[in-house]
């Protein structure tokens, strides 16, 4: 190298243009192998080129060259330690380069440019090119090149593009019995040659009582994965003597590299199995590569025992164009941590059927509660400070506001501390709460082994895809079930909620009034900066004399203030403003009869001496009395009124500034009298719309109308008294302007200036105003809360983001999977999406508290809202989706790539509001919802089902009703939707014990309404995994026609796979002692089975004297061990 050094200072120094990739890295050296990210790490300008990284002295891209590598025989892995990290290792053994990349949106592509920037990465693009052009010229044109490049093309696997899949078959298997044959099952492991070690990569199914077994699961080597050609994997056979148990004896193991299996031309490739010592042979085991045209030629010329061996058995790209999509930035940025599996089964009609299944973890279950704790603190923030801005209010009533703003200060520490908590995980620990966190206390607002299934499906030249979510039921684990769950708190008949209750019965507002007045608090604190940047737009026309400009503006805000003034004049605001005058302590202090004393701690009474003749003071919102020294309810008329009549100055105002410029086009002279003319005929001349604000008359006015003439001088402010007309002497200089314009007037900006600001400050004073009602209401509420505790309330929330975080799941999967469908957007935008809830809990213990919270979490979600947005990039910080508003309101922004968001109709690109539609469909398949039937109540299950009945039944007429040519998905069921609606209710009302045909049915018709499926246990693992994988193998046989006879291998085969991935451990009860399994990596440990119970439960419950007998039994049995 030192010969060359003037040769490669000169490379190093080249154009930028003649480079593959340049930029600043952080670079530092192993000192030993596995020592993580080194200590000393500086930062230097890199540049690639070739199979060369020219590593500079400084961060410049000028400075002086300091090091070369040369990018041959190593491997590029992405660091464990820290996700910007990359780590070359060579070799030969020489101790590796550490970089880092400064901005973590830089990784992949620095990853990507670095393993392609060898001999290999060039074989790859040329093997990928051959491929595209056999498949448009055929092989001929391909094998015309030439011979010498045959041979270095065939050995470059293509798996930067598609996931390498192939399948196993193995014969000649023996056990060294005549009569007994071997219950096959292979082991596929990877051995590191560096290291000398042999990880456990995959396992297939058992296929029992054969010599010659065909399996049926695959083995899928991702992408993702850091394989290159030289990549060993070695296939263990292994007789399984219990199917049970993990009890099995060795047989025979072959080891082949990536490339062998790559560069051969047979359909198959063929490896002997060797015994333990490697001296013999002891069978044979074939791999091979299928390509979906071959099975199709082949599928109506074989029969059912020839496919099984003649046909290839290895996919290598079962359809590019669905796989580039999963690669999209879009899916990588929402799901991560993919575990694929690949299956063969066999249809009625004897043609193959490839079965692709992919398990997802997302960011989400991190991200979203982040941003909802946020959301959180925010709201409860503000809450403070405007039960603060409230001002004076009576002792009672300010003793109730200290509580609230201590309830909400609790929340808040609470709420800042977990955030805080949170925000200290990275790496994979972000993705994924596994079920032995689930009482962990700073992860309460993580939804529990949160996933996505997704199932795809390749038949008869037709490629379906379904897709489900799991998720252990939203619940609060940390605060327990001792004293049931959401629904049975929220009505619990406190004694402590009778006493508050009966303290401020006085002023008591519904849950939908405090709901109400959330959305009035919302509605008026979005339309102010509106209506205030309107007004700045309207004086900037002004200056520029734009008419045109002028008259869009002023139609803008007419629209805006309009609908300012309605959500003023709900009933609502102006019953608070006269509540909360009625608790000032002017009000009590003027009116003797309304006096509250207190005493003994039982909340207000009347005072002895109004006890008879004298209206009480307590009464409800309804029946709020009038007050003559003060009428609240005139002067709030006022305030909103004065607003209209603002508005009606300015329309005028412009319309006569018009009028003088049509005027002065026209003529070049006029008189006074014209002026005056003209002023008259302003009303005549205005658009259907400015005359919808200007006074009208007495017999033709609304009520709420009618405030907008002019007042008494005698009942206006002194800020109102400026809106009447004045005699000409006393008129302020903006009045002035409305009289007939002389020729010599001030600009349009100036005589518009003073109405504006009048406009505004009205605007002003009436949001106030608004504000201190609506919190006044919500002030009620707040109490009720904290009469229950801070506990309640977080429990509330915690659930509410648990569930929030699948439901975000699965609407964005089924938006993804439906962007080219023009009916389901359409639904979408008119109807909503159903997201179905398929839970698994039983009615029985601790589940049953559940149940309840996972009721009131579904409930919640009902005041969710989704909104489609264009996303900034394309990094995936900017794709994932974002939520933002108060408790009731939340909307969840789902950003898309500018080239899809600018495909979609243009209703989603005008920020419509997307509503979801949340059902429950819960029937406990355990061995407690046994107990539960026969010994408890199971009302709960049947209300929750029956409601959701109704709830789908009412959404489907919807959608009939508006969107009747809507054309929904096919399906081979003879059942048309109604039909099916028709046997839920039935089903329902059988009440037949664990009738799961009411989960059948209710996911049937949610598939088939282009609805969102979650499924649901205490854990998501056993009971969930059993649910999907039954559900999965039903879709099979009733819509692709699997084979009636190998329903039950099918099923064996797909659920031992998850056994493999962590989801089930085993048959005995599904929620103890699971072993964890975080993020699908490291050690997967099966725990024991727990011991029998020695006697049965329900015998327990038949007679007290039996108990005694049984209390007796077992305390002999514990002395005796």
């Amino acid at each position: 190298m030192k010969v060359n050094s003037h040769h490669l200072t000169s490379l190093s120094k080249g154009p930028a243009s003649s480079f593959d990739r340049e930029g600043r890295l952080r670079v530092g050296r192993e000192t030993q192998e596995g020592q993580g990210r080194p200590q000393v790490m500086c930062e230097r300008w890199c540049r690639l080129r070739g199979n060369l990284l020219f590593i500079m002295k400084k961060p410049q891209q000028r400075s002086a060259l300091e090091e070369v590598l040369v990018l041959e025989r190593c491997h590029v892995l992405e660091s464990t330690d820290n996700n910007n990290g990359l780590l070359i290792r060579f070799d030969s053994g020489e101790p590796g380069v550490y970089v880092e990349c400064v901005n973590s949106g830089e990784v992949n592509s620095w990853l990507v440019a670095l393993r392609e920037a060898n001999s290999e990465g060039l074989t790859n693009r040329i093997r990928h090119l051959r491929t595209q052009l056999m498949d448009t010229a055929g092989n001929s044109a391909v094998n015309s090149v030439g011979n010498a490049e045959t041979t270095v093309v065939d050995a470059v696997c293509p798996t930067k593009q598609l996931p390498l899949e192939f399948s196993i078959d193995c014969s000649g298997l023996s056990i060294g019995h005549k009569v007994k044959r071997p219950h096959a099952v292979v082991q596929v492991s990877v051995i590191n040659t560096q290291t000398h070690t042999i990880t456990d990569y995959c396992c297939t199914e058992i296929v029992e009582s054969t010599s010659d077994p065909v399996f049926l699961t695959g083995v899928c080597i991702s992408p993702d994965h850091p394989f290159t050609l030289d990549t060993t994997l070695k296939l263990t056979v292994y007789h399984a003597k219990v199917k049970t148990h993990d009890t099995r004896s060795f047989l025979g193991f072959s080891c082949f590299s990536i490339r062998d299996l790559l560069r051969t031309n047979e359909p198959q490739l063929s490896l002997s199995l060797r015994s333990a010592d490697g001296t013999s042979e002891v069978g044979e085991v074939k791999l091979g590569r299928l390509q979906m045209r071959d099975m199709e030629n082949r599928e109506g010329e074989d029969t059912t025992s020839d496919i099984l061996h003649k046909c290839p058995l290895l996919c290598d790209s079962l359809h590019g164009s669905m796989h580039d999509r999963d690669n999209s930035p879009m899916m990588r940025a929402v799901f991560r941590s993919t575990v694929c599996k690949v299956y063969r089964f066999q249809t009625e009609s004897s043609r193959w059927m490839l079965v692709r299944e992919q398990m997802s973890e997302s960011p989400l279950s991190f991200s979203l509660p982040k941003q909802l704790l946020s959301c959180y603190i925010q709201e409860d923030m503000r809450r403070v400070q405007e039960l603060c801005d409230l001002c004076d209010l009576s002792p009672y009533w300010d003793r109730l506001r200290t509580d609230v703003i201590a309830h909400y200060s609790q929340l808040i520490s609470t709420y800042q501390e977990t955030l805080t908590e949170l925000n200290k995980l990275t790496g994979s620990s972000c993705s994924f709460k596994a079920s032995c966190s689930k009482s962990d206390r700073y992860l309460e607002f993580i939804p529990v082994n949160l996933h996505t299934q997704r199932m795809q499906v390749t038949c008869s030249r037709r490629t379906v895809w379904y897709d489900v979510v799991t998720v252990g039921a939203p619940a609060d684990h940390y605060q327990g079930f001792k004293h049931g769950g959401l629904q049975r708190l929220l009505n619990k008949p406190d004694s402590d909620n009778k006493s508050v209750s009966a303290a401020y019965c006085c002023i008591s507002y519904s849950p939908e009034e405090s709901s109400r007045a959330r959305e009035v608090l919302s509605s008026v604190s979005q339309l102010q900066p509106l209506i205030s940047g309107l007004t700045e737009e309207l004086l900037q026309a002004a200056l520029e004399v734009n008419s045109q400009r002028l008259q869009n503006i002023l139609h803008s805000l007419a629209h805006r203030t309009e609908q300012f003034v309605h959500a003023l004049k709900d009933e609502l605001v102006k019953n608070a403003l006269l509540a909360l005058h009625a608790a000032r302590p002017a009000y009590h202090l003027s009116n003797g009869h309304a006096h509250v004393t207190h005493g003994n701690g039982t909340g207000p009474r009347l005072s002895s001496a109004n006890q008879d003749g004298l209206r009480p003071s307590i009464w409800r919102q309804e029946s709020i009395p009038q007050h003559t020294e003060y009428d609240e309810e005139e002067e709030w008329d006022r305030v909103w009124a004065n607003v209209a009549m603002s508005l009606n100055c300015i329309i005028a105002m412009v319309d006569r500034l018009q009028e003088r410029e049509n005027r002065k086009q026209e003529v070049t002279s006029q008189t006074q009298n014209d002026v005056t003319t003209t002023s008259h005929n302003t009303d005549s001349s205005r658009s259907p719309w400015q005359a919808s604000l200007a006074p009208l008359p007495d017999s033709s006015r609304a009520p709420w109308q009618a405030s907008l003439a002019p007042l008494p001088d005698s009942s206006r402010a002194p800020w109102q008294a400026s809106l009447a007309p004045l005699p000409d002497s006393s008129r302020s200089p903006w009045q002035v302007s409305l009289a007939p314009l002389p020729d010599l007037s001030p600009s349009w900006q100036e005589q518009l200036l003073p109405l504006v600001v009048t406009l505004k400050e009205c605007v002003s004073d009436a949001v106030e105003r608004a504000r201190c009602a609506m919190t006044f209401v919500l002030l009620q509420g707040a109490a009720a809360s904290a009469c229950h505790g801070q506990a309640l309330t977080h429990r509330r929330d915690a659930v509410f983001s648990q569930a929030l975080c699948a439901v975000v799941c699965g609407f964005v999967l089924r938006l993804y999977s439906g962007l080219e469908d023009k009916g389901f957007l359409l639904q979408l935008c008119e109807v909503g999406l159903i997201t179905q809830f398929e839970g698994l809990l039983s009615t029985y213990s601790d589940e049953v508290g559940m149940l309840e919270d996972m009721e009131m979490g579904v409930s919640d979600l009902n005041r969710v809202s989704f909104k489609i947005t264009e996303a900034k990039s394309e990094q995936p910080t900017d794709l994932l989706p974002s939520v933002t508003g108060l408790r009731g309101c939340f909307c969840v922004e789902v950003p898309l790539p500018s080239e899809t968001y600018l495909l979609l109709p243009g209703e989603l690109r005008d920020g419509r509001d997307l509503r979801v539609h949340p059902l429950l469909f819960n029937i406990g398949i355990n061995q407690q919802q046994s107990l539960a039937e026969r010994f408890g109540d199971s009302s709960l299950q049947e209300r929750i089902n029956l409601r959701s009945c109704e709830m789908l039944k009412s959404y489907y007429k919807t959608l009939r009703d508006k969107l009747p040519n809507l054309t929904l998905p096919c399906s081979r069921s003879p059942l048309a939707v109604e039909d099916l609606l028709c046997s839920l209710e039935q089903s329902l009302e059988t009440k037949k014990r664990k009738n799961v045909e009411v989960l059948w049915l209710a996911a049937s018709v949610c598939r088939r309404l282009n609805g969102v499926r979650l499924t649901s246990c205490k854990s998501a693992k056993d009971r969930t995994s059993m649910s999907v994988t039954l559900e999965q193998c039903m879709l099979l046989r009733d819509e692709h026609t699997l084979s009636k006879e190998h329903f039950n291998r099918a099923l064996d085969c797909m659920r031992s796979s998850r056994l493999q991935q962590g989801q089930i451990v085993g048959c005995w009860d599904p929620e103890r002692g699971a072993g964890s399994w975080s993020g699908f990596k490291g050690e997967q440990k099966t725990p024991a089975a727990p011991g029998r119970h020695f006697y049965p439960v329900a015998l327990l419950l038949v007679t007290s004297h039996l108990l005694v007998v049984w209390l007796i039994l077992s305390m002999v049995v514990v002395t005796g061990k």
